[in-house]
C-alpha cells in the first residue's frame, strides 16, 4: 500500500516562487522519498505547538509540512517554505 503526494494551492504558489534549482531539489527529494512510499513517518517528524498532527520534512534549508491521511493514503503538501519563516 502506498502513499501518493497531493500539493494545496498555496503549496504551488509557493513552489512556483522559487528559483528553479530549489524547485528542482525539492521536486525530487519529494519524488524519491514521499511518493510511493510505504512509510511516510520514516522520513519526517511529527510537530509540536499549534501545528499538532502536522508531519515536517527537512531538505536542505527548506522544510515541506505536511498533513497524512492513513485511510486515504494521501500525504498532503499543506506548506513548503524556508527554515527561517516556515514556522511563523
Amino acid at each position: 500500500m502506498s502513499y501518493f503526494v497531493e500539493y494545496t494551492d498555496d503549496t504551488i504558489k509557493q513552489l512556483r516562487k522559487m528559483d528553479r534549482f530549489t524547485r528542482t531539489m525539492i521536486l525530487n527529494w519529494i519524488s524519491k522519498h514521499l511518493d510511493g512510499t510505504d512509510n511516510p513517518f520514516a522520513s519526517g517528524k511529527a510537530l509540536t505547538g499549534d501545528k499538532v498532527g502536522l508531519w515536517g520534512y527537512r531538505v536542505g534549508n527548506y522544510r515541506l509540512i505536511s498533513k497524512i491521511d492513513k485511510g486515504k493514503l494521501v500525504i498532503l503538501l499543506v506548506e513548503i517554505g524556508h527554515r527561517s519563516n516556515i514556522y511563523d
